[in-house]
């Protein structure tokens, strides 16, 4: 099976973190999402001890939430004392609600409003994340008021293209985020920080993109950021103490994805930013990272049902899901691939190859096409694995379609996380 949280029971159905995909259907509907919290810990841990040991003491993962958000998954967190990486108000007030450490969260966003710095502030965020002058100057402004000073990381965009999709790749010179080193304007920004007051700069941060599996573009983005680290410790005397190099490594979506060891990465890559210091004659800062994908992709699967099969003789089939794009999104963003399996026929020939299409009223409206699954029948289960990330977060009410349920497992026990939304739910705000 694709992730070892997989397997086929005796009665050929799919079972996701011990449990039986079909009997989660009947109980809680479809669509809905599973999220195997056992997993989600596991993963994150391996991210904090494999930093802590290869890295040092104070270098450790921040979960990036913007890749699932709900109340739960910052209860998760907490329990093996975590921080977090946050990019919104909203998901700030989630983290409150669930009674999170704030003092542990790194707040980030490219355009923060008043409100968002002041809502921060006041919720005790431990560092901010700065973008630009105009943020930098708001921070220093409001926390004076407050009579604080207020920790910072200036974001610093390297100049890497680590070649993944271009609509996730956001550490080029040219990117919406940041100060590029390259045209001097990290610099300049690094040169206001000093004489701002109210902010304490803490470091710098980076983020080349999402879905990487090498170590080399994370290497790459280290040498030029602790290049750039070296020249304001020479240039200014400034002594950093945290770098962070952003997101973790990539997740197997098919078997046509590499499995990778995320410990021997985060080993690897220690070793390289090691030889960077060694060769700048810096000491080596904390290391910050921000996997969110590789903590909670794996960690869940979105089941449907299938409604209706249609067969375009010459051309093409169709599968009909009760779920689609509300969902799942990311086919029709990025093309993104994933495994599909029919939960309830795991262990028949899969001689049907179709498109699995969604019920919005959308020509794209796809959630894979040229899958390979057994024939299907109307009430059939359909899996779609590798989904806990960026589908629940990026879900939406287009056509008016109510949001799935996130169903929890934990130690084989499945429970409610997030309810089903109802119609009424739809015109709650409405007037």
């Amino acid at each position: 099976m694709l992730h070892k949280n997989l397997s086929i029971n005796e009665k050929g159905h799919l079972e996701f973190a011990g449990v039986d995909t079909t009997v989660v259907a009947k109980e809680y509907g479809t669509p809905a999402y599973l999220i195997d919290e056992n997993m989600v810990l596991e993963n994150f841990k391996t991210y904090q001890n494999a930093m802590k040991t290869h890295m040092g003491e104070g270098s450790k993962p921040l979960f990036a939430s913007k890749a699932l958000s709900y109340t739960g998954i910052y209860r998760l967190i907490s329990e093996v004392g975590g921080c977090i990486d946050i990019v919104s108000p909203g998901e700030l007030y989630t983290a409150v609600n669930a009674g999170f450490d704030m003092s542990n969260a790194f707040f980030h966003g490219s355009n923060k409003t008043n409100a968002d710095i002041a809502y921060g502030l006041k919720e005790g965020v431990g560092y901010f994340i700065v973008d630009n002058v105009f943020e930098l100057e708001e921070i220093s402004k409001q926390a004076k008021d407050l009579g604080i000073t207020q920790k910072i990381l200036l974001r610093v965009t390297p100049g890497i293209d680590p070649h993944t999709h271009a609509k996730i790749n956001t550490g080029k010179v040219d990117s919406k985020f940041g100060a590029p080193i390259e045209t001097g304007m990290a610099e300049k920004l690094f040169c206001k920080v000093m004489e701002t007051p109210n902010v304490s700069l803490e470091g710098f941060h980076s983020h080349i993109g999402s879905q990487i599996f090498e170590i080399e573009p994370f290497s790459d983005a280290a040498r030029i950021m602790l290049e750039f680290v070296a020249m304001l410790h020479d240039k200014y005397g400034f002594d950093t103490n945290y770098l962070n190099l952003g997101g973790g490594f990539g997740v197997q979506y098919t078997k046509d994805d590499p499995q990778i060891d995320y410990a021997e990465r985060i080993e690897k890559l220690s070793a390289e930013i090691k030889e960077h210091c060694r060769d700048f004659g810096i000491k080596q800062p904390n290391i910050l990272m921000e996997p969110g994908r590789s903590i909670v992709a794996a960690a869940g699967l979105t089941i449907y049902e299938i409604g209706a099969t249609k067969e375009i003789e010459g051309f093409k089939n169709y599968a009909s899901v009760d779920g689609g794009m509300t969902d799942n999104p990311r086919y029709a963003l990025y093309q993104s691939p994933y495994t599909c399996v029919l939960a309830n026929k795991m262990n028949e020939k899969c001689d049907f190859v179709c498109t699995i299409a969604g019920r919005c009223c959308e020509s794209g409206d796809l959630i894979q096409e040229n899958v390979a699954i057994p024939e299907p029948s109307r009430g059939d289960i359909l899996a779609v694995l590798c989904t806990g990330a960026y589908n629940y977060s990026m879900a939406s009410n287009y056509n008016r379609i109510p949001r799935p349920p996130i169903i929890a497992i934990r130690d084989g026990k499945a429970r409610i996380a997030v309810r089903r939304e109802t119609y009424a739910d739809l015109c709650s705000l409405d007037e």
